[in-house]
C-alpha cells in the first residue's frame, strides 16, 4: 500500500510515517522501482506496534533503540527483552498513578453527590478539595 493508504489506515499523517522511518521507529520501508514507499505486512506491523507504544507513552528513544536492536538480530534478544521489561515497569507505574488519581476523583464525585442529595451538609470551612 502507498503512504497515503497507510496514513488513512492507521490515522497517522504521511509526514508522521516518514518521520517514524527517518528516526528509526520503523525500519526502512521497501520501495517500488519508481521509489514510492510500498507498505507491506511487515511495515504495517511496525506501524501498529509503534502507534500502540506511543499511545501508551513509551518514549521515542526507547522505541528507536528497540528497532535498532531488532535489526541486529538474534544476538540482541536479551537486550530487547530487558528494554521492553523496563518500559513495562514505567508504564505500570504510570497506570498505578492514574488509578490513584481516578480513585480520588471518584471519591470527590461521591462526596458531591452526597452533598447534592442533602445527606452530607457542607460547611464553608470544609472544601471538597
Amino acid at each position: 500500500m502507498t503512504i497515503s493508504e497507510a496514513s488513512r489506515k492507521y490515522g497517522l499523517t504521511p509526514d508522521t510515517l516518514r518521520y517514524y522511518e527517518r528516526i528509526g521507529l520503523i525500519p526502512p520501508v521497501p520501495r517500488t522501482k519508481s521509489g514510492i514507499r510500498d507498505y507491506g505486512e511487515e511495515s504495517c506491523g511496525w506501524i501498529e506496534l509503534m502507534k500502540c507504544m506511543r499511545a501508551a507513552g513509551v518514549q521515542i528513544e526507547a522505541l528507536a533503540e528497540y528497532v535498532a536492536l531488532f535489526q541486529q538480530g538474534e544476538a540482541t534478544l536479551g537486550a530487547r527483552r530487558a528494554l521492553l521489561a523496563g518500559q513495562r515497569e514505567q508504564l505500570a507505574a504510570r497506570i498505578a498513578e492514574m488509578q490513584r488519581s481516578l480513585d480520588r476523583l471518584d471519591e470527590k464525585i461521591r462526596r458531591y453527590d452526597l452533598g447534592l442529595a442533602g445527606s452530607a451538609p457542607q460547611s464553608p470551612g470544609a472544601p471538597l478539595c
